[in-house]
């Protein structure tokens, strides 16, 4: 009897860690659409290079979490619509990067009091 109940308390635990794991977040894919006023040729290289890491005696590779094979670069718009993954970088990392390769972007105001955005101040402060 006693074996029934340690392999039911087992089976038991074993379900729970299953429905733990499973409810696990690994990944927030979003898109976002940033203004790039003065957008070029040339500084859509520049935007792709900020998100390349490289490192001596090593090929070069992508920034984890960002999808430079969604960027859409609209030259009518001056706009840049990407995918990112949140879990991994969030905008204001994104911003930061572009804006160190001497690209002027300007990025969504923040309405919802979501962390990751610049131009908003906290309540706290506002008082």
């Amino acid at each position: 009897m006693e074996d029934i109940d340690v392999r039911l308390k087992m089976l038991i635990l074993a379900a729970m860690m299953v429905a733990f794991l499973a409810g696990c977040r690994r990944e927030d894919i979003r898109e976002f659409t940033v203004e790039m006023p003065s957008l070029t040729e040339a500084d859509k290289q520049k935007v792709v290079d900020a998100f390349t890491i490289r490192s001596p005696g090593r090929p070069p590779r992508v920034c984890e979490g960002i999808f430079t094979d969604s960027f859409k670069f609209d030259f009518d718009k001056k706009t840049l619509t990407m995918k990112y993954d949140s879990m991994k970088i969030a905008q204001t990392n994104i911003r930061m990067l572009i804006q160190g390769k001497g690209v002027e972007v300007h990025f969504p105001s923040n309405t919802t009091g979501v962390a990751g955005y610049l131009d908003v101040k906290p309540k706290s402060v506002e008082e």
